[in-house]
């Protein structure tokens, strides 16, 4: 019985090994490139390039579908993630690092983006529907944990080994295998864990879920409802954070006189890795339970609204640059908040975009447009804000929020998708 499946044991901790991954490769690399003398353009270009496995996912995750369990896919990937940690963290005192660690980046998000298309599939099997309502807040939380474990604890790490050694190369060099073996201890952690669920139910999959050629898996996608909106909002809901996150970290560290807060590495740990922590988990589990109780309609637009409003706080700091780093403390515990509140409601619609047959290649199809929404912008953000500053910059990405708002409320879905069973 799926209700068997003790997701309390493994959901947390299968979603960190997700997230944990992602977010050394799109935001902790852009702290450390930063730190190694990379400027602003060409982090926005190629840390942003490295989204593209995300963008192209679609293209194997059928095969995902077609070829030995989900549970096999995710722990060889996260063994290949944690292997291609530590060849990182020996690249980097190297005189060409930077070209060589974005190619072994480029090979950790391809496992990445192929373990998330297997523990996202596994989540789908694994769980009753009116489980996986309830859960989605536990795991954008944990997802979003794991990444401010990376902006947070792991930052910690690097700019404590920063002060400790005096040379940065070093520092990052034993803070990126850090990071492999924390992978291999996740990897190791969730073998033991996680269900042999499609072990015991594979008849009634088959059942359930008849196979289909690799050509109709896609097809069927782009015949679904309003498919024209639908891209549209995934792709376009996050143009405002896509960019946000590329320049948020460099705008905290550099020094005030090119504009920015002038904080040190381990300030930005700190702040992402204490309140941030405790707002983004309130938020993600108040969330989820809201859905959960009344549906996606009605929670819609108050959560997109709360995870877009926070840029406010950035646009003030760019501007008036305050003295007391408590308010960069109250603008980061607003965003995460509103990050784990809002993006909820964002990940509950494309699960419903995604019901259906070969549910698992369609939420992988929606994720990888998702992915393209964010490497695009992101590409072009070095860009923007050398040409704009700080101040106009994040002006400027709050505005681009405003088409995904808009594009919301022409959507239709049924108003109590993702509300329990037993309530309707």
């Amino acid at each position: 019985m799926k209700t068997d499946n003790r997701p309390w044991y493994w959901i947390p901790i299968l979603n960190f090994a997700s997230g944990l991954p992602y977010a050394i490769i799109i935001s902790v690399s852009v702290i450390m490139y930063k730190n190694l003398g990379i400027d602003n353009e060409d982090i926005g270009i190629y840390t942003s390039l490295l989204y593209l496995p995300w963008v192209i996912k679609p293209l194997w995750s059928p095969f995902i579908d077609m070829y030995a369990t989900k549970r096999k896919w995710f722990l060889a990937m996260q063994l290949v993630i944690s292997i291609a940690f530590l060849i990182v963290g020996l690249t980097i005192p190297m005189n060409n690092f930077f070209v060589i660690s974005l190619a072994i980046f480029w090979v950790a998000a391809f496992a990445s983006a192929s373990n998330d298309v297997a523990s996202d599939g596994f989540y789908m099997l694994a769980l009753e529907k009116e489980q996986q309502s309830f859960f989605l807040g536990i795991r954008s939380t944990f997802y979003r944990l794991s990444m401010l474990t990376g902006n947070g604890l792991i930052v910690i790490i690097g700019g404590y080994l920063e002060q400790e050694y005096g040379d940065k190369q070093k520092a990052w060099s034993y803070t990126m295998i850090i990071v492999g073996f924390i992978m291999a201890a996740l990897t190791i952690y969730n073998y033991f864990s996680t269900p042999r669920t499609e072990v015991t139910t594979a008849k009634d999959e088959k059942s359930l879920e008849p196979k289909v050629s690799f050509g109709a898996v896609f097809a069927s996608f782009f015949q679904k409802k309003q498919i024209g909106f639908v891209l549209a909002f995934i792709l376009l809901f996050r143009l405002g954070e896509s960019q946000l996150l590329k320049m948020l970290t460099p705008f905290l560290i550099d020094d005030k006189g090119v504009g920015g807060m002038g904080l040190t590495t381990q300030d930005v740990g700190i702040i992402y890795g204490t309140f941030g922590v405790i707002a983004l988990t309130v938020g993600g589990i108040i969330g989820g339970i809201a859905i959960s109780k009344d549906g996606l309609g009605k929670w819609m637009l108050p959560m997109i609204l709360a995870m877009h409003l926070p840029i406010i706080g950035f646009v003030l700091l760019a501007h008036f640059h305050p003295a007391s780093i408590y308010y960069i403390y109250a603008t980061v515990i607003a965003e995460q908040f509103g990050y784990g509140f809002g993006f909820a409601a964002f990940m509950m619609y494309l699960i419903y975009v995604a019901d259906g047959e070969s549910k698992t290649s369609h939420y992988s199809i929606s994720t990888g447009f998702m992915a393209l929404g964010m490497m695009l912008p992101g590409m072009a953000s070095g860009f923007i804000q050398e040409y704009l500053g700080y101040g106009n910059f994040f002006i400027w990405v709050f505005l681009a929020t405003i088409p995904g708002l808009i594009l919301s409320r022409f959507l239709i879905f049924p108003y109590d998708f993702g509300k329990k069973s037993e309530e309707k």
